[in-house]
């Protein structure tokens, strides 16, 4: 239908959906279509409606003086068959979308009604499912319809793994950027560890100035193990967003933070008051002073409690470190001179990472710290 559209037009002609992910082109050349999703110089965008519903956009670079009836008739006719091609799509999505949201607001336990939630999709989930969850986070100004795009791009990428694949945006409350969440049908963990490795080259790929985390689940043999690879995936994704980052985590690669999972499903709020007994105020400070307290107590349990090796990583001196490590004690009341107070703390860290919470950073800038170093005089 474009292709015979841009012959009576003489023209060019793009159609997106309505997250504005491309679904078909045809244009005159290489340069006119860059021209096109660019939406470029003498391009007409036209939303694409069915019964008041958006369904995606017409992008037109024609001949000028065109016929406007004609032009209102082709974006009739396109939005029809938008909508035709894609209506069975949007419906396994939507009850996808839904399934998925209530799995992580951990609104379902019941195996039954988990199947009468999913749908078209309840088949797929009875040989195996591996949950993903992914937090993007943009670092530049991003373009209307971006988190949208970003679920097709997930939703593509697992399905080079799993053809049934789908994704959802997520909707809890308190997530900065966004959180998409993927349903892999799959009874094996490599497929599992593929189908996030694609998601995640997919993403980066398709979109700049954003980064992600990743996160997934083992496999779910049973629809009723949802909600277990729901928190697994969440928990996974959360340590994620607290690292560096550049691959998929494993729920089983998360390492002691496993034996919090249990914590953060059945009682987050106890999880909660221990990170703000130990860590909060440390975080709290680090923003209003654009310090580095977090970090250098992370490098300093890392480093087993050298603080020359803590210096080292960190690329500031000794002294700095100290100073640093006090005013972890004077905010916190631990003393990372003794066993417990280590010990505490290195739990609030990782109830931290549990309960997804990411730590600031910036260079120190407090009064006196000079980006990190401190005079003399203040050093204890």
């Amino acid at each position: 239908m474009l292709r015979a559209a841009a012959r009576a037009l003489d023209g060019s002609l793009a159609v997106t959906d309505a997250w504005g992910a491309t679904l078909a082109v045809a244009a005159r050349s290489p340069a006119d279509e860059r021209s096109l999703l660019a939406r470029g110089e003498n391009v007409d965008v036209y939303p694409l409606r069915v019964a008041d519903t958006p369904v995606g956009t017409l992008l037109l670079n024609a001949r000028d003086g065109e016929a406007g009836t004609m032009r209102r008739l082709l974006v009739t006719l396109i939005a029809s068959e938008v909508e035709r091609v894609h209506a069975p799509e949007r419906l396994a999505e939507s009850a996808a979308g839904e399934l998925l949201r209530a799995l992580l607001r951990r609104e379902l336990a019941d195996r039954d009604e988990i199947l009468e939630r999913a749908g078209p999709l309840a088949d797929a989930l009875q040989e195996g499912t591996c949950l993903i969850v992914v937090r993007a986070h943009p670092q530049a100004p991003t373009g209307e319809g971006w988190r949208g795009q970003l679920r097709t791009l997930a939703e593509r990428g697992a399905r080079q793994v799993a053809g049934a694949a789908v994704a959802a945006l997520g909707d809890r409350p308190g997530i900065v950027g966004a959180e998409l969440l993927v349903l892999v049908p799959t009874a094996d963990e490599q497929s599992a560890a593929r189908a996030a490795d694609t998601v995640l080259t997919e993403l980066s790929s398709g979109s700049a100035g954003i980064t992600f985390a990743v996160g997934y689940s083992r496999i779910a043999a049973d629809p009723g193990d949802l909600p277990r690879a729901a928190g697994e995936a969440l928990l996974a994704a959360n340590v994620a967003q607290g690292g560096k980052a550049d691959a998929p985590l494993a729920f089983d690669s998360t390492g002691a933070y496993r034996l919090l999972l249990s914590a953060m499903l059945e009682n987050p709020g106890e999880l909660e008051r221990f990170y703000a007994e130990t860590v909060e105020p440390l975080v709290t400070y680090d923003q209003q002073y654009e310090t580095e307290l977090v970090k250098t107590l992370e490098t300093f349990l890392d480093a087993d409690g050298n603080v020359a090796g803590t210096a080292q990583r960190l690329f500031t001196h000794r002294h700095t470190v100290y100073y640093r490590l006090e005013r972890v004690r004077e905010l916190s009341g631990l003393d990372v001179s003794s066993s417990d107070g280590r010990e505490k703390l290195s739990l609030g860290l990782k109830s931290m990472r549990v309960l997804g919470i990411a730590a600031p950073g910036g260079p120190a800038s407090e009064a006196g710290a000079g980006a990190g170093r401190v005079p003399r005089r203040s050093r204890r």
